[in-house]
């Protein structure tokens, strides 16, 4: 049954007032009060959550106030709250992420992080599958992402909210990243609004202006998520090659394949990271 909340979708609802709900229902159904970090997984890494501790209690997304089932295959349509192999602290893991292509707002976009600092969190891992400008980076490689450039076109701020976005990606988070793994790329993420993939052009000219990886989520969760004061870890996993550096043609299909194959590597790696976080 879902918990009765304000509506999202209202623009006279304080849309924190839903998250702090959701962070109220979340707790309720998991048993769980306070939730240490939390983690939204990207195509290609739903394995990690398996890998992160116990699961004390899976909740199925839509009957959280706010939240929506996936549209997206690949994407997982519940969220966990893990007790981390520490026995102390607990993760709150969101397999349903909303995307803007879905045409059902920003604040639906960014729900799930408002939720997640409303539930306690102090820091939150963002994870995604992309396009890599990079032909050096086969599909199945991971890259931390350094900073991104949003060519969305929106904000999830609303009104005459100033954010300093300086040092979104924290440097701190990376840092234990690298010490897990000191092989691990960094890059800038691009962020279009899909659901179309991008033109070679469109992807030439992202890489002229910085861009590193492509991808249609991840920059609107971010601002977000420093808003309400997380620090953030983004990782993408490289995919496929963008349009125009490689050779083949884009598909969703293809998107989930590279992450099946890498997904145990992945999620290795992610469980190890979150464990030093």
């Amino acid at each position: 049954m879902t918990t009765h909340a304000p509506d999202l979708d209202d623009p006279t609802t304080d849309p924190l007032e839903v998250a702090r709900a959701a962070a109220e229902a979340i707790a309720a159904r998991t048993g769980v009060a306070r939730h240490d970090l939390a983690l939204v997984l990207g195509s290609g890494w739903g394995g990690a959550a398996e890998l992160l501790g116990e699961t004390v209690a899976e909740v199925p997304s839509h009957e959280i106030p706010g939240f929506s089932a996936p549209a997206v295959e690949g994407h997982v349509g519940t969220m966990r709250s893990v007790r981390l192999h520490d026995g102390e602290r607990h993760a709150l893991v969101l397999g349903s992420r909303t995307h803007l292509y879905e045409g059902r707002g920003v604040r639906r976009v960014v729900h799930g992080v408002r939720t997640a600092a409303a539930a306690g969190a102090r820091a939150i891992v963002l994870t995604n599958g992309c396009g890599g400008l990079d032909p050096s980076w086969a599909p199945g490689t991971p890259v931390l992402i350094r900073d991104h450039l949003n060519l969305t076109a929106t904000s999830p701020l609303e009104g005459a909210t100033f954010v300093d976005l300086t040092d979104l990606y924290a440097a701190r988070l990376r840092a234990i990243a690298h010490e897990v793994d000191p092989t691990l790329a960094e890059g800038v993420y691009a962020q279009f609004p899909g659901p179309h993939y991008e033109t070679p052009a469109e992807v030439a000219m992202a890489g002229r202006m910085g861009a590193d990886l492509v991808g249609m989520s991840t920059t609107l969760e971010a601002i977000a998520a420093r808003h309400v004061g997380l620090e953030v870890l983004g990782i993408s996993l490289v995919t496929n090659l963008a349009a125009g550096v490689g050779d083949e043609a884009l598909s969703h299909a293809e998107v989930i394949e590279a992450g099946q194959a890498a997904a145990g590597r992945i999620s290795r790696l992610l469980a190890e990271i979150v464990g030093r976080i």
